[in-house]
């Protein structure tokens, strides 16, 4: 079972998922979730990109709050069964940011 992150350890977590990321580009805790605006150079490759991520969302059961609108897609990532941000937001994160 997933356990919701301390403040601490979201911020650990946070500064080190940003770490090679330009800072107009990074992570942010928003309404208490993880979230990322991703733009892509088309509709086809960010919607190319959520299916990459509906795969590893099965994989790890944890689904994100996404939405796509042409080029971009908004993710929010937070774990309802700990009502906060849990390590399974992070590897999710880590792995959208893997692929994109």
């Amino acid at each position: 079972m997933a356990e919701k992150l301390c403040p601490t350890q979201l911020e650990a977590q946070l500064i080190e998922l940003n770490t090679a990321i330009p800072e107009e580009e990074q992570w942010q805790i928003i309404d208490g979730k993880l979230h990322k605006e991703f733009v892509f150079k088309s509709f086809i490759r960010a919607f190319g990109w959520m299916g990459q991520m509906a795969i590893w969302s099965e994989k790890l059961n944890h689904h994100p709050e996404w939405s796509n609108v042409y080029n971009k897609v908004k993710v929010d990532l937070v774990t309802h069964e700990v009502q906060g941000i849990s390590e399974l937001d992070f590897k999710l994160a880590n792995k959208m940011e893997q692929f994109k």
